[in-house]
Order: structure tokens, then C-alpha cells, then sequence
């Protein structure tokens, strides 16, 4: 047993906190729109910082520590250039803007609103598919990392009989989180991720700091220098035998931003949660923030792992995280534990636990969304088109959670039963492209462009899944035929693809096909004025109805007259920070490509940016965590006084003058 007394002390002072605060929201939950959306009426800090810590999750926090292991800095450095990417896309408010002027509570609502019941039936039934098969590993990671940091055996005796210490955990994680969701839905979901996402920030800060007065700078060079001449783990130009994560598998996920903002649903509830458009824009905008404690957290800590394990100062820790590593015989779930592993040798008492806690909200916060949201649309976008007869709000309600725990259940079989033969990463661009290969096209072509039809919409969605299921299934064929690629070349070579790749054969192949077949069949003009709620069919309801002009062309960029002033510094300062990291990109690649730089004035560098990220993470923290309380208290107040409409609940209700 690695905790001790004070350790479990601290997980279940954190347990009993959150428990008591989900309990207290459920007297607010009154309707399906609350259930689905927390009734429309979360601000930008509520929704950012929750949104992030369900991001986040146990088992992305694990999946980079993988990546980062491996890869190290050079992965950060052109990510530099994502920055400009992400700006765009979250200042912009791309896809996300319009997406909420739909008012649509799932995407497939808008997929009926804006092709056909029968794809919205299809491309939900193809969401949640593809939806719980990528969730379905999510406990099982995060299960092995607690049973391997705490310490736990592998099997455990309750009244006489011995239960596998793995599957109870998985077990325990999901009934948690199950809890959540059955109490409150949507508003518990955001109170309960809120108040764990504050936490995590805080820890975050506290193991970085830490993690500098345990390793050197002299350290931390000499270690990070013993990686192959062309895998550097601090130069970004001399990695070209690095597997996997490297240049291309970053490319192909900067693409990937812009294509798939919001194809990936494992989230939805947050994406019609806001109380307006706006608010919803400047949530994401505040995402270049809210994010810079967790981006340090999983660079320097997997880097100073590398340096443990590679640096003769730590021989000692260094050897007894190899005998643990030697007892699983298994290099995929080695990979995951080495990070985990390492920090405890490192972490004293307190720390300890507070770590665990952090891991488990994150486990709950991921595990809670994905089964609200997996389960929500198979009740919103398969069964309610499908039914005939409405359903009352009792029933309602009474299905999304049948559906929910449905979710649950199958995910335990699943993680109990599949093994995983890849990095996390990959696994999860390979499954999740069984539905986002296809159906960022759809979004995108359906919020912006009036030519797209329902005929393009099934026809890319159908080769954006048809790809992605081909990288899944061909690996899985030559693993268990092994000669068969000797005979057969060119499925030896598809074999050889990782899913990253495979990830982008689908986005790309989706983008052709919509638009090939939106041009060159029937000629066919959506009516977007009524599909966005402008103009005659603007919603009273919203704020900011009246004001939501379209803006186009470079205004795009900039501010209209809803940004209060506060709004435009938050503005100015991400379009600084973003370009400040971007010139430094450009500076430096200038002067590798000229003069060269070397790994000691590579090594000064990274060790300054990581300095400058934890004093902007301590100002974030501080941030966000007093904007996140204000938001709160003011959807409390909205959801005590608000009059609910019942009849806001997911169905799509045409107008008799629709196109």
C-alpha cells in the first residue's frame, strides 16, 4: 500500500464534498431542458472550467503522460503554431456561435433541423456506437492506475468470496459517477466538475512547484540528452525517428481542430448549456487560458519522469519503478504505468492523496459526461424520432436515465473484456473517426453553407465511418493471421498505419464527397435566417437575439457591440499570449535553419517557458476560480426563479413556411 492514513483522509474529505454538492443541486432540476442543458443558463467561467476537468479526464492526464514520455518538448514546440489555430477557431466563435443560435440541445437535433429525421436517427445511432466503444476503455485505464499507484492487490476477500481488486474499482468509478448524473443531470454535472476542476488547478500547481526543487536544471538536461541523437526529446528539428508522436501526428491534429469542432459529442451537454451565444463564445476563448496549468502540468512532469529513469542520481527510484514495470508483462499497459509510477517515488504524504483525489475527479468528471452524454443522445436523436407518441417529462427523464445506466453497463462488459493494443491517443483517433471522420463535414457544411444536402450529409458520414472502421478492423485481422500480410502487400501496408493517419483518410475523403455530391446533385437553398433564428425568427429568449447580426470576412476577429470592456482586454490579452509563442516559433526556426541551436540553449529555453506557465497558472487559478463562483451563484438564481417550458425538450417542431 503506497497512501497512508493522511493520504485516504484527504480522497475522502474530497469525496464527501463533492457528494454533498451534487445532493444539494438536485432541487433544481425541474425539466428536460435542465436535465439536458442546466436549462440554458451556465456562464463562460461555469462552463469553461467544467468543461475542461471533463475533458480532461484520469485517462487523458495518463495518455499524456505517455505521449509526453516519449515524446518530450518538441511536440510543445509545434503546438506553438496550434495556438493561432485555436485562437482563431474559439475568438471567431467557429462553428460553436452558430451551433447555439441553432438552439439545438444535441447535434443531431440540428442534423434533423438541418437535413432529415432519418440521418438525425442515423447519425445518433452512429454517434453512441462509435461514442461508448472509444469510452469503453476509459475505466479500465483509469482502474489499473489506481490499483498500481495506491498499491492495491489484485484480488481482495469480501464475506469469503475473492474479488478482482480491477473490476470492482471500474465498478466503483462508474456507480460514482452514475450517481452524479441520476441526481441533477446537466446542473449537477456542471456544479460537481466545476468545483473538482478548481481543485485539480490548485494540486496541478502545487506537484509543478514541487517537481522544481527535485530535479536540476543540470539534472533535467542530462537526462532529457539521453535519447536517440534523431528522437530528441528537446530539439524540435531532429526527430525524424521519432514513432509515432511526431511531426505528422501534430499536422494532422492541427486539421483536425478546425474540422472536428464539436464533431466529438462526448461533451454535448456543455455545448448548449450557455446562456447565450456570446457567453458560449467567450467560454471557448477563455479556454486559451483555463487550460495553461494542465498544459505544464502534463509537459514537465512526464519530462522530469524521462530524467528519473535515464539520470544515474535516481538510479535507486529508477529501479524500483523497472521491478514493477517487469510484473506486467504487457508494453501497452507499461507505457501507461511508467509516468504513475514514478511519482510514487517522488510524491511525499499528502501529496500523495491529494493527487489520487484529483485523478479520481477527473475519472468522475470524464465518466459522469460521456455517460450523460452517450446515453442522452440515444434517447434524444434515436428513440424520440422513432416514437410516435410524446413523452411526458417524467418519462422523459425516466429514459434518459435508463439509457445512461445502459451506458454504464455496457462500458463496465466492455472494459472488463477488451484488451488495448495501442497508445491511447491513437486508439482514441482511430475510434472516435468512426463518427468525427465523417461528420465535420456535416456540421460545417450544414452551418455554413446553404448548398450542402441531406444526400451529401449520408454520403460523407457513411466514408468518414467506412475508413475509420477499416483502420480498426485491419490491424486486428493481421494480428490474428499473421501471414496474411505476406500474402497480401497492400493490407500489410494499410496494417502499418497508425490511427492518426487513418484519422485524417477519413476527414479528408468526407470533405470530398459532401461537396461533390451537394454540387452535382439537385440544386437545393437551405433558408439559414430560420435555421440560425435571425431576423423574423429570432428567440426573444435569448439576450442577445436581437444584436446577432452575422459577422463576416477579418471582422470575424474582432469585437462587436456585445463585448463589454472587459471582454475586449480578455480578447487582446489571448491574441497577444497566442502571437507572442507564435513569433518566438518563427524566431526560433529561423535561427535553427541558419545557424542552428543547441540542445543546452534548447534545454534554457524550455526551462524558462515552463517557469513563465506556472506563474501564469497561479494567476489563471486565482482567475477562474472567482469567476467560476459567480457564475454559479448567478444560475442558482436563474433556475430558482425561471418558469419552465416543457415542451423545450430536443423535439424538432417545423414552421409550416420552412424550407
Amino acid at each position: 500500500m503506497n497512501l497512508t492514513g493522511l493520504d485516504w483522509g484527504i480522497v475522502a474529505v474530497v469525496i464527501v464534498f463533492i457528494f454533498a454538492s451534487v445532493y444539494a443541486s438536485r432541487t433544481f432540476m425541474r425539466s428536460v431542458a435542465d436535465y439536458l442543458s442546466a436549462g440554458r443558463t451556465a456562464g463562460r467561467y461555469l462552463i469553461s472550467v467544467s468543461q475542461s476537468i471533463a475533458a480532461l479526464g484520469a485517462i487523458t492526464v495518463i495518455a499524456n503522460f505517455e505521449m509526453n514520455y516519449q515524446a518530450g518538448f518538441p511536440m510543445t514546440w509545434w503546438g506553438f503554431t496550434m495556438g493561432v489555430v485555436v485562437l482563431f477557431i474559439t475568438i471567431s466563435g467557429w462553428v460553436v456561435y452558430r451551433f447555439r443560435e441553432t438552439r439545438a440541445m444535441t447535434m443531431a437535433q440540428f442534423f434533423e433541423m438541418r437535413y432529415s429525421k432519418n440521418f438525425r436517427i442515423f447519425a445518433g445511432a452512429l454517434g453512441v456506437m462509435a461514442g461508448i466503444i472509444n469510452f469503453g476503455i476509459f475505466p479500465a485505464v483509469e482502474a489499473r492506475f489506481f490499483i498500481y499507484f495506491c498499491g492495491l492487490p489484485d484480488t481482495f476477500s469480501l464475506l469469503g468470496v475473492e474479488i478482482s481488486t480491477f473490476a470492482f474499482t471500474v465498478f466503483l468509478l462508474l456507480a460514482i459517477s452514475l450517481y452524479f448524473v441520476f441526481t441533477g443531470g446537466q446542473i449537477a454535472i456542471i456544479i460537481s466538475d466545476f468545483i473538482q476542476g478548481a481543485f485539480v488547478n490548485i494540486v496541478f500547481v502545487v506537484i509543478i512547484l514541487l517537481f522544481f526543487s527535485l530535479f536540476s536544471f543540470d539534472q533535467l538536461f542530462q537526462g532529457l540528452q539521453t535519447a536517440p541523437a534523431d528522437a530528441s526529446m528537446l530539439n524540435p528539428f531532429k526527430t525524424s525517428q521519432a514513432k509515432d508522436f511526431n511531426f505528422w501526428f501534430f499536422l494532422i491534429g492541427v486539421f483536425g481542430a478546425i474540422y472536428s469542432v464539436l464533431s466529438w459529442q462526448g461533451t454535448q451537454g456543455f455545448n448548449s448549456s450557455a446562456k447565450t451565444a456570446h457567453e458560449a463564445k467567450m467560454a471557448g476563448v477563455l479556454s486559451n487560458w483555463r487550460g495553461i496549468p494542465q498544459v505544464i502540468f502534463l509537459l514537465f512532469i512526464p519530462v522530469a519522469a524521462y530524467t528519473l529513469m535515464h539520470h544515474p542520481d535516481f538510479l535507486a527510484k529508477a529501479g524500483h519503478v523497472k521491478g514493477v514495470l517487469g510484473t506486467v508483462n504487457d508494453h501497452v499497459l507499461e507505457s501507461q504505468l511508467t509516468v504513475p509510477l514514478v511519482l510514487t517515488q517522488l510524491l511525499p504524504r499528502g501529496i500523495m492523496g491529494a493527487f489520487v483525489a484529483v485523478m479520481l475527479m477527473a475519472s468522475i468528471s470524464t465518466l459522469e459526461s460521456y455517460m450523460h452524454s452517450w446515453g442522452s443522445i440515444f434517447v434524444q436523436d434515436v428513440v424520440m424520432p422513432i416514437r410516435k407518441k410524446p413523452l411526458t417529462p417524467q418519462q422523459h427523464i425516466k429514459y434518459l436515465r435508463l439509457a445512461i445506466a445502459g451506458v454504464a453497463l455496457f462500458v463496465f462488459a466492455f472494459s472488463n473484456i477488451f484488451r488495448q493494443t495501442q497508445y491511447i491517443l491513437l486508439f482514441f483517433a482511430v475510434t472516435g473517426a468512426i463518427y468525427a471522420g465523417g461528420s465535420g463535414a456535416v456540421i460545417i457544411g450544414g452551418l455554413y453553407w446553404k448548398r450542402g444536402t441531406a444526400a451529401a450529409a449520408w454520403s460523407a458520414m457513411l466514408t468518414g465511418s467506412f475508413i475509420a472502421v477499416s483502420g480498426t478492423v485491419i490491424p486486428s485481422i493481421l494480428k490474428a493471421n499473421p501471414g496474411l500480410g505476406d500474402s497480401l502487400p497492400w493490407l500489410a501496408a494499410l496494417g502499418a498505419i497508425n490511427g492518426q493517419i487513418f484519422w485524417f483518410l477519413a476527414m479528408a475523403s468526407a470533405i470530398l464527397v459532401y461537396i461533390l455530391v451537394s454540387l452535382l446533385g439537385p440544386r437545393h437553398e437551405y433558408n439559414m435566417d430560420q435555421l440560425l433564428h435571425r431576423g423574423r425568427y429570432a428567440v426573444m429568449e435569448d439576450a442577445m437575439a436581437a444584436s446577432s447580426e452575422p459577422v463576416k470576412g477579418w471582422r470575424m476577429l474582432g469585437m462587436n457591440k456585445l463585448f463589454t470592456r472587459g471582454d475586449k482586454f480578455i480578447y487582446i490579452a489571448s491574441y497577444a499570449w497566442t502571437f507572442l509563442w507564435f513569433i518566438v516559433f518563427v524566431v526560433g526556426t529561423l535561427l535553427t535553419l541558419t545557424g542552428g541551436i543547441s540542445d543546452l540553449s534548447w534545454m534554457r529555453f524550455w526551462y524558462i517557458y515552463i517557469i513563465v506557465g506556472v506563474v501564469i497558472s497561479v494567476i489563471v487559478v486565482i482567475w477562474f476560480t472567482t469567476g467560476g463562483l459567480i457564475d454559479m451563484r448567478r444560475m442558482f438564481a436563474e433556475l430558482h426563479t425561471r418558469v419552465r417550458d416543457h415542451s423545450d425538450d430536443g423535439t424538432v417542431r417545423r414552421e409550416t413556411d420552412a424550407n
